[in-house]
């Protein structure tokens, strides 16, 4: 029988509709698991409660004292997705093998857990669940998805193509993953940035069974936003490569001015006057937004706050 100890993490925020089946599921798969000899029985499902409102904390703290395989962490408020992934990743890296993250609907499929797990005792130290096919998605978040992932990789970025959340890592790239400080997470960005072997697992994602999405348009859009100025300073390059294509634009509208003024061909230009200024107005405001984004961004990494904060880690 391997002894390989798998922690899997789930950020939880107010999914107190789903534990009951999730718990269910991945119990039902650690069982089969050990029984295969994929696992060590001391493996364990670690729900992280990024400060719900419902009653996801006492569910866990209920599924924790009913059985050892289940263990609860509690942050002292609601931190965000990746800051509540970080912090069960870095609870429980000293004590596994190696973890996998999924997120608590399971719409990511568990079942290519077991293959994660193969690959790992192959020699991989990060495993990415990466979907096959989007057909369960609308046309709109199919087309805005896809469109992150390319986008992401022109701004020169490195991020695995239709990749989330959903990965193991092993023990020593949770401890590579450690040494990141940086306050504006954006862990599908960060992880390929270690290094270390790496390999896909492929799989269809299912409809979430109950609850509703915690993350709306946009909520998303402000996660995109953040990952891409968090590991590009391409938008500033091309503020800087715009602002000198206006000014070029400028200067030979200034050259043809001039030319028309002296042959006696100039008329009222109010319509190209107006047009010109609100649109060196939008240029201005859109390069000053951008700006500010990266300069916010350099506040809160100037400010060193710690990234969340455990109330309690529950176990049994």
């Amino acid at each position: 029988m391997k002894d390989t100890k798998l922690f899997v993490v789930m950020p939880c925020y107010n999914e107190e509709e789903v534990l009951g089946e999730t718990s269910k599921r991945m119990r039902e798969l650690f069982m089969t698991m050990e029984a295969d000899g994929l696992i060590s029985p001391d493996s364990k499902i670690v729900m992280v409660d990024d400060g719900s409102r419902d009653k996801t904390w006492s569910i866990i703290s209920g599924l924790c004292d009913s059985d050892s395989i289940y263990r609860g962490v509690k942050l002292a408020h609601n931190a965000g997705h990746q800051k509540a992934l970080l912090a069960g990743l870095m609870t429980v890296k000293d004590e596994c093998d190696c973890a996998v993250s999924i997120d608590a609907d399971l719409q990511d499929d568990i079942n290519v857990i077991p293959e994660m797990v193969k690959k790992f005792d192959e020699g991989c130290d990060v495993v990415y669940g990466v979907r096959s096919k989007r057909e369960t998605d609308t046309f709109f978040k199919r087309f805005t998805a896809e469109g992150f992932y390319k986008f992401f990789r022109v701004m020169g970025a490195e991020v695995v193509y239709n990749h989330a959340d959903y990965r193991l890592m092993s023990s020593r790239a949770l401890n590579a993953l450690g040494e990141y400080k940086e306050a504006n997470l954006f862990l599908r960005g960060i992880v390929p940035t270690i290094g270390y072997k790496s390999d896909c697992v492929y799989y269809e994602r299912a409809e979430r069974f109950a609850g509703e999405s915690k993350y709306p348009l946009k909520k998303m859009l402000s996660f995109a936003f953040d990952g891409i100025t968090s590991f590009s300073v391409k938008p500033i390059k091309i503020v800087w490569t715009v602002g000198l294509l206006v000014c070029v634009a400028a200067i030979i509208a200034a050259i043809y001015t001039i030319i028309s003024k002296c042959l006696g061909y100039s008329t009222d230009g109010w319509a190209s006057l107006m047009c010109s200024i609100w649109f060196l107005g939008g240029v201005q405001l859109v390069s000053v937004g951008v700006i500010g984004e990266y300069i916010g961004k350099i506040y809160k990494e100037t400010k060193a706050r710690p990234r969340y904060i455990i109330e309690e880690y529950r176990k049994k």
